[in-house]
């Protein structure tokens, strides 16, 4: 048998690898596609935020040209200006009484709603329905109205309109976003999904009770979860406006009962054209958030449990 030699030059030539883009091109590539991003960035955030920081050792009125004044806004904020600290007061107030409420209500809804076999989407769908509406300003004085003079409180409990009470008021307010506890909720219940069944199991074999299963096992597998609604349910407490805005009528009253920080800053900012001053209260809010959110991530470290990691 005779074998035919291929020649050498109809062989087929070996496949050469793809060739790799420069990595100029390729960086070029990806800041095509990041470009909307940074320019969105910049130009809404960035920007505004250095004309703010700038704004705030100026005495700027909206209508004319702003002037430079050094640190008189901080200093007038902090030793000259007696409403400035009673809107510290007011918010610090707030977010003590608001934040509590609301993740106890969401946690104790999430542990409701773990335990039922049917229904559990229709539920989750009606608690988380309040998430979505309670920041408009409709919602808002629909509130006002339940809680004014002659509203659905006063029939009920015959205590007056909350409104209009000093000592009242700023717990209507607080009351609104405690009923916003749906997004809190639904993260609860996806922390409560992850735990596994088996330390229930046996906890009980243990004698534990339902009570100290609760404190013994749910507490700690839910740390990262409660520890992440902490944080953000705190930031957004710090910047509330909408519903105290709307229950006072947007005087921060009675008495100031409810002149919440934001509320403040609007006034000074857009009623009695202080733009200056209002800019420096916006940055003063921003470092008290940083430094608030600051500690509650250094205090985590003795309280909140990672699994993966084994310790506290």
């Amino acid at each position: 048998m005779t074998t035919t030699a291929i020649p050498p030059e109809a062989k087929p030539a070996p496949a050469s690898a793809p060739k790799r883009r420069p990595k100029r091109e390729r960086e070029g590539a990806a800041w095509v596609f990041l470009s909307p991003w940074v320019l969105g960035a910049t130009v809404l955030t960035l920007l505004p935020m250095a004309v703010s920081l700038y704004l705030s050792f100026t005495d700027y009125d909206l209508f004319n040209p702003p002037k430079w004044v050094g640190l008189r806004n901080y200093v007038q904020m902090f030793t000259e200006d007696p409403r400035y600290w009673r809107s510290v007061v007011t918010t610090v107030t707030y977010v003590v009484i608001a934040v509590p409420l609301q993740l106890a209500l969401a946690l104790a809804v999430a542990l409701a709603l773990k335990g039922m076999k049917r229904g559990k989407g229709f539920y989750r769908s009606a608690f988380y329905a309040p998430s979505l509406l309670g920041a408009s300003m409709s919602i808002a004085l629909v509130w006002r109205a339940v809680f004014n003079d002659g509203g659905t409180v006063d029939n009920l409990f015959g205590t007056g309109g909350w409104v209009n009470k000093p000592g009242y008021a700023l717990l209507a307010v607080a009351l609104l976003t405690v009923w916003q506890f749906g997004a809190p909720m639904v993260i609860f219940l996806a922390g409560l999904q992850q735990i596994p069944a088996e330390l229930y199991e046996a906890a009980a074999v243990d004698g534990a009770s339902k009570w100290r299963q609760f404190l013994s096992v749910t507490v700690p597998m839910l740390s990262p979860v409660l520890f992440f609604n902490l944080v953000l349910q705190t930031i957004q407490a710090f910047q509330v406006f909408t519903p105290a805005f709307a229950v006072s009528a947007g005087k921060g009253g009675p008495a100031d009962s409810t002149l919440v920080y934001t509320m403040y800053l609007y006034d000074r900012g857009f009623v009695a054209s202080h733009m200056g001053y209002a800019s420096a209260m916006a940055w003063v809010l921003l470092v008290v958030i940083g430094i608030v959110t600051a500690v509650l991530f250094r205090t985590s470290r003795s309280w909140v449990f990672y699994a993966s990691e084994g310790d506290r």
